[in-house]
């Protein structure tokens, strides 16, 4: 791979410049090597860096947590156990969050199914049935449980 410019990086990926520019501002890319001219240029090890990164956030890494996987790596080899921990957390997180999509559209299917039947018409609350208030609780713990600092 050849040295890119961020236009060329950016068609490259399918993504933004001001994304890349911002990554880069944050401190998920390291410090971005530029030409004499000021240009920005991507060698082939920050290319992979770049693919890296973006290959985490489509697989629902957050920024914050993508930020803590960074500085990190960053640090070497004395953090796999660590880093591996971070991602099963993640997946501990997508996977609880798959459930509640999965409540979600199982509610929406009783919803048409409702429409589809006419029973729609008699204006009942679904909120005992569902179990909404339980719900409201788990996703508040949820939130707490995936924000609070994970102390890797």
């Amino acid at each position: 791979m050849a040295d890119l410019s961020i236009t060329e990086l950016s068609n490259k990926f399918n993504i933004n410049q001001n994304t890349i520019r911002y990554y880069e501002r944050i401190g998920l890319i390291p410090k971005v090597p530029r030409k004499s001219n000021g240009n920005r240029y991507y060698d082939n090890k920050m290319q992979a860096w770049i693919e890296m990164i973006l290959c985490l956030r489509h697989s629902g890494v957050s920024v914050e947590v993508l930020y803590e996987y960074v500085e990190l790596l960053q640090q070497g080899d004395a953090t796999l156990d660590t880093r591996e921990q971070l991602l099963k957390d993640q997946v501990d997180m997508l996977v609880e969050k798959q459930k509640s999509i999965q409540v979600s559209i199982d509610r929406l299917n009783h919803k048409i199914s409702l429409y589809e039947s006419g029973e729609i018409k008699q204006n009942k609350s679904y909120f005992d049935e569902y179990q909404i208030a339980n719900d409201i609780l788990k996703d508040n713990e949820m939130k707490r449980k995936f924000k609070e600092p994970n102390n890797y």
